[in-house]
């Protein structure tokens, strides 16, 4: 990738070099990520429509691939759409690849955010500091919420017994598991990168405070948007050739933002799920959702997300149909032991219900040097609480790896 944006750069002025250097550059890259990451789900289909028996590969998935995948064509594109100089220093490029604290579960850092950072960046106490507060946010949505939430979603989805309020529960919980594991991640690659004098952008902004699919989607992972949008949707022409191509457009975006995350039929069904959606917004729900009460948008955007993530979590086809059947009743509404889950996990659910929502910005108005003894004592309780939670519990899943 390196030779290739060279190649770019070199030859700008010649007829075909420069589109060489990046056709190699993205046939290499994903051609890569195809082989590691869908060459067995490619094979596992088509011995299931021929009744071939090829051998899957059952190859190792290179951690982050995905991630630096679109990191590194980022770089490419936009050296030969002339918005960003080649990288001549070889070891700026090889840290902006593998840039360890946000490498393996994002934000996607495209190449012109950090282009100046490479090369010069502001090392100070106050912003390692800063730093050091934002991971530790993170680290606490980790341990302290996406874990538990999980462990419940887990627990739910194992259940055959499960009723229809178990099955809501544990759709809520993996909800909450996605986003504060997500989330959580994110705040921790960003405190690190100030760490070490780095500015990441922003990559959630509240998500489930949103009164429509197309606001949930603008808060939630922000990095893979954008990414999507610069180089997909307005490449394909974007809503600028009329309503049925950027219908086509959305579905196509959607389409590949499902492939994107897994080689799995049910990522793919959730990413033309919501492509949909959106389509839906864009032609007649807008309208809709302008005029009646925002707590309505609000309910249906929350009901329209727990129906994506249990499609998004659950793999095998007769597994999600019954969880589907059990959050209408087809098992029952209720139980002993959905009234216990549900105390039992009341308490974690209003945490993150509230911890879902900007409340913390409501600290700004307390008094300066009150604020910060109140910011400074809740982020030593969190750091404590997850450092004994992560000694005591072996249950810390990582959900990336597919990625």
């Amino acid at each position: 990738d390196y030779t290739c944006g060279r190649i770019i750069d070199r030859f700008r002025n010649h007829p075909y070099l420069p589109k060489v250097g990046l056709c190699l550059s993205l046939l290499g890259n994903l051609g890569l990520l195809c082989y590691f990451k869908y060459a067995d789900f490619f094979i596992y289909n088509v011995n299931s429509l021929l009744g071939t028996s090829w051998q899957l590969l059952k190859l190792a998935l290179p951690i982050g691939i995905s991630f630096y995948t679109f990191q590194i064509m980022s770089y490419i594109i936009d050296v030969y759409r002339r918005k960003v100089n080649y990288q001549k220093n070889l070891i700026n490029f090889a840290a902006y690849v593998t840039m360890f604290p946000q490498l393996i579960a994002g934000p996607i850092v495209r190449y012109k955010t950090v282009d100046a950072q490479l090369a010069k960046r502001d090392h100070t106490v106050d912003k390692f500091a800063e730093g050091v507060r934002r991971f530790v946010i993170g680290l606490g949505k980790k341990v302290l919420l996406a874990n538990v939430a999980g462990s419940m979603w887990e627990y739910i989805l194992a259940n055959d017994g499960r009723s229809a309020v178990m099955a809501w529960l544990g759709a809520i919980g993996f909800a909450f598991q996605i986003y504060f594991d997500f989330s959580g991640y994110s705040d921790m690659a960003i405190g690190l990168g100030k760490m070490f004098g780095f500015d990441y952008e922003e990559n959630f902004n509240y998500p489930y405070i949103g009164k429509s699919i197309t606001e949930f989607w603008r808060r939630w992972h922000i990095s893979l948007g954008t990414w999507f949008k610069e180089y997909v949707y307005v490449p394909l022409g974007g809503n600028k050739k009329g309503n049925v191509r950027q219908i086509i457009n959305i579905f196509i975006v959607w389409a590949l933002t499902g492939i994107w995350h897994g080689a799995s039929l049910n990522f793919m069904f959730w990413g033309m799920y919501f492509g949909v959606l959106l389509i839906l917004e864009k032609l007649v729900l807008k309208k809709i959702l302008e005029k009646i009460p925002a707590v309505f948008g609000h309910m249906y955007m929350l009901l329209a997300v727990l129906f994506g993530w249990v499609l998004f979590a659950i793999d095998d086809a007769n597994t999600l149909f019954a969880y589907f059947g059990t959050m209408f009743g087809s098992n029952g509404f209720a139980g002993g032991e959905s009234i216990y889950l549900l105390l039992k996990y009341l308490g974690l659910i209003l945490v993150c219900v509230v911890a879902s929502m900007p409340v913390f910005k409501l600290l700004n108005k307390l008094p300066k040097v009150l604020r910060v003894v109140v910011t400074n004592l809740f982020l030593v309780a969190v750091l404590v609480a997850s450092i004994a939670l992560i000694v005591g519990d072996s249950y810390n899943p990582f959900l990336y790896f597919r990625f």
